[in-house]
């Protein structure tokens, strides 16, 4: 379900199977159908539907996959679902806690599997880290510090009506910086403390806007974890490029620097020089049609993301992102659309993910703390 946008991905990663034989990809559906020259990624000619009831009836597909816009996403899978189909859904699975309980109301006692798209999970980087952690190689966990700083313009948030809003049409849609293009940032991190399968033991949140949106687009979380680890995910879509990001795993002796995007992990001990590794990656779609041939776990099924959608829902019924002052920022025009920078953003970040601190305890001037905390002033911020 979904054919354009990042539904073009799921039907690049689908090909290798299809020509191997392991599936076979019976149909689309989208309310948009691909133009009838459309080669769909190599697939060739396939029946498009624009009604995903119809689509199932029809195909009987076994596998659905998801890429739709984020409010989207429970109503389709619960469609699914009633179908008999298992379920390929890319992040975040739904755009609230409830929704995400009622999706795993659904699925329980069903029988069907539910792959969610956190692709960064599929890196044998992530096991390596975890590997380190339990041998000591840093010593004790004593927090996970996350860096995103990338750049998008006018043009990101002109790409689709959903895009960039925090409600559409009377649903949540929550398509903010930490929610959706960062999203892996928070659910790795959670995962390398052994904290996806549940809710944190607290949340903070600080929400800022550059852009014209309704959502952030420059932002901090920190939680702690059952065991009372900081985990904080520092983020901006406000930088000047697009450097990989990176989840700093503090230790006691050391740190383990993940850059999730490359599979990339960089071992740094006191008196010794650091130790750089990449890992290979697998697919999220091949690890679900594997659970279903023959009975391996899946890697990231939707029981080991309700850390993640605490996360969200911090994000979700927080206060609506603040504002970032004109003369915080440095704003052009170029190919036609509109780019912003906040001034020392990518300094401010790193600062953030390395002392595991919100952007109000560094003194970013644009920043105050979270909505309750009594550091707080009143009145709007410039």
């Amino acid at each position: 379900m979904g054919v354009h946008g990042y539904g073009r991905m799921y039907l690049r990663s689908l090909l290798p199977l299809v020509r191997r034989g392991d599936v076979g990809l019976v149909g689309l559906c989208d309310p948009h159908p691909p133009a009838p020259d459309d080669e769909l990624e190599g697939h060739g000619p396939l029946p498009c539907f624009t009604d995903l009831d119809e689509a199932l009836e029809r195909t009987g597909a076994r596998i659905t996959v998801i890429a739709t816009p984020i409010h989207t996403h429970l109503p389709l899978a619960l469609t699914a679902l009633k179908h008999g189909s298992h379920l390929m859904l890319e992040k975040p699975s739904t755009a609230s806690l409830t929704e995400f309980d009622r999706l795993a109301e659904a699925l329980e006692g069903s029988g069907l599997a539910c792959q969610i798209g956190f692709q960064s999970l599929g890196s044998g980087a992530v096991g390596e880290v975890r590997r380190l952690l339990g041998t000591g190689a840093v010593g004790e966990l004593r927090g996970i510090g996350a860096a995103g700083t990338w750049k998008r313009t006018s043009a990101y948030y002109a790409r689709a009506p959903w895009a960039g809003r925090r409600r559409m049409e009377g649903r949540d849609v929550v398509d903010g910086a930490l929610t959706n293009p960062f999203a892996h940032a928070v659910a790795t991190s959670l995962a390398l403390a052994g904290e996806g399968h549940r809710a944190p033991r607290s949340t903070e949140v600080e929400l800022y806007r550059a852009h014209p949106i309704e959502s952030d687009d420059t932002s901090a979380l920190r939680l702690h974890t059952r065991e009372g680890v900081p985990i904080t995910v520092a983020v901006t879509l406000c930088a000047p490029g697009d450097p990989p990001p990176v989840l700093s795993v503090h230790g006691t002796r050391g740190r383990i620097d993940l850059e999730y995007t490359e599979d990339r992990l960089t071992l740094r001990r006191e008196g010794r020089a650091p130790h750089t590794t990449v890992h290979p990656r697998f697919g999220l779609v091949d690890d679900l049609v594997a659970h279903l041939r023959e009975g391996t776990p899946l890697t990231c099924p939707l029981s080991a993301t309700r850390g993640f959608a605490h996360a969200l829902e911090a994000v979700r019924t927080a206060p609506a992102p603040r504002p970032i002052g004109a003369r915080h920022q440095k704003v052009w025009q170029e190919d036609g659309h509109t780019h912003r920078t906040v001034h020392g953003i990518t300094e401010l970040v790193h600062r953030s993910a390395e002392s595991l601190s919100l952007f109000s305890e560094l003194g970013a001037p644009w920043a105050r703390p979270p909505a309750g905390d009594p550091r707080a002033p009143a009145g709007p911020v410039a």
